[in-house]
């Protein structure tokens, strides 16, 4: 039996460089939900993709174009979006900023 995650400190796991300006590190998980910090610099992109996952987002710093299946916001700190499984996303910095994810199922392909 594997042994049950119940807290997460702030520096148990370490950032990975996704692209120029863009880092992420998980948090915590279980086979149902993780969470997930998305690191980003002044202009970086986290680009267009879609995924099988029920994603939820929250900025915790920063302000970001959010764009959701062809829809654009502006997004700032305090503010959060939600992407339903499949749609295609994408976000662009437009300042350095900090964003925490959270999916269902957890993202195998993070691990």
């Amino acid at each position: 039996m594997t042994e049950q995650m119940f807290f997460a400190q702030p520096d148990a796991t370490g950032w990975t460089e996704l692209a120029p300006g863009n880092t992420r590190r998980v948090l915590i998980h279980t086979p149902e939900l993780m969470q997930v910090e998305f690191g980003f610099e002044k202009g970086a992109v986290g680009a267009p993709h879609s995924h099988p996952h029920i994603q939820v987002s929250y900025v915790i710093e920063g302000s970001f174009e959010v764009t959701i299946d062809g829809k654009t916001e502006v997004v700032g700190q305090g503010g959060s979006f939600i992407v339903p499984s499949g749609l295609v996303h994408g976000v662009v910095a437009l300042e350095k900023g900090r964003l925490v994810d959270v999916f269902t199922p957890m993202r195998q392909d993070f691990i």
